[in-house]
């Protein structure tokens, strides 16, 4: 039943990573290249979706490793697990204090209504996303580790 929890967990996690990197170096770099307002208003529905998806999904992960961590407490790979969860919840500090307010600003955002610096906000959010896809994958590299 453990080795189910571990498993189904590193997926989890493993899942939340790949969406990440695809909205960091792949859907981002579409709807940058899109033309006109397209990119602008793709980013904002973006927001708005993965906005409601991914706090339940960052938070559950880090549930799911708070369990593994607690259930496996003084077998081997702990220390890893244990550490991808510092990782984790370094990663929805990171959301809550620099990601979010940025999102919760363009999700609203259309051709008629965006501030004139909303690119540079977007470019902001991007590189903070980048330093939390790096964080998120580091987690992700410990929880494979603790597998082995």
């Amino acid at each position: 039943m453990l080795n189910a929890l571990e498993v189904f967990t590193t997926v989890v996690v493993g899942l939340m990573v790949g969406v990440e990197f695809s909205v960091a170096f792949v859907i981002n770099r579409i709807l940058d290249a899109l033309p006109e307002d397209s990119g602008q208003l793709g980013r904002a529905h973006g927001g708005r979706m993965l906005g409601a998806v991914m706090p339940v999904w960052y938070i559950g992960s880090l549930v799911l490793v708070g369990i593994w961590a607690v259930a496996r407490w003084h077998h081997h790979g702990t220390g890893l697990v244990v550490t991808a969860g510092a990782l984790l919840i370094l990663s929805v500090i990171m959301s809550i204090l620099l990601l979010v307010p940025i999102n919760n600003r363009g999700k609203t955002w259309t051709p008629e209504n965006r501030p004139e610096d909303w690119k540079e906000q977007m470019n902001r959010w991007d590189r903070f996303h980048y330093a939390r896809v790096a964080v998120i994958i580091a987690a992700f590299a410990l929880l494979v580790s603790a597998l082995a």
